[in-house]
C-alpha cells in the first residue's frame, strides 16, 4: 500500500508531486463497490499535470506522460469494470490548459494545449489518443 509520505521506486510524479499510480484507481472503485454495493459510479476530473511547451511545434504538443496517464488510468477502470464495478462514465480533466485556483497557470492538465500569450489552441497526443480511444469505444488501450 503507498501513501503520500511513501513512494514506490521509480513512482511517476505529476508537476504537482501527486504519484501517478493507477493501481490505487482500481483499488479505490473497487472498494466503493464492496461498502455500498453496486451503484452506478463515474470517475470525474482524472488526468494528470505533466510539463508541456509553452508553444506548440510545427502544431504539435507532444505530451507522452499524460498519454501514459490516460491509458493506464483507463485501463485501471476496465480492470474495475472486469471485477464486477459498475463504472458508467470517466471524464478527463481537463478539456483545456486553465487557471487553477492554488497554482494558477503553472500547471498543465489539459487535452488542449493553450498557448497563454496568444490564446492559440492546439490538440496535444493526449487529446488525441482520448478521441481515440472514445472512436473505438476503447480498442484503442489494447
Amino acid at each position: 500500500m503507498c501513501d503520500a509520505r511513501t513512494l514506490p521506486e521509480g513512482a511517476l510524479r505529476m508537476t504537482t508531486g501527486w504519484e501517478f499510480y493507477p493501481e490505487g484507481l482500481t483499488r479505490t472503485l473497487c472498494w466503493v463497490k464492496e461498502r455500498y454495493g453496486d451503484l452506478p459510479l463515474y470517475v470525474t476530473e482524472n488526468g494528470g499535470a505533466f510539463a508541456d511547451p509553452p508553444t506548440a511545434t510545427d502544431g504539435r504538443v507532444d505530451d507522452p506522460l499524460r498519454v501514459r496517464c490516460y491509458r493506464e488510468n483507463l485501463r485501471a477502470c476496465i480492470t474495475a469494470i472486469e471485477r464486477g464495478v459498475d463504472l458508467r462514465g470517466y471524464y478527463a480533466w481537463s478539456l483545456m490548459d486553465n487557471l487553477e485556483w492554488s497554482a494558477g497557470f503553472s500547471q498543465r492538465f489539459g487535452l488542449v494545449h493553450v498557448d497563454f500569450d496568444t490564446q492559440v489552441r492546439t490538440i496535444k497526443e493526449s487529446g488525441k489518443f482520448y478521441r481515440e480511444v472514445i472512436r473505438t469505444n476503447g480498442a484503442a488501450l489494447a
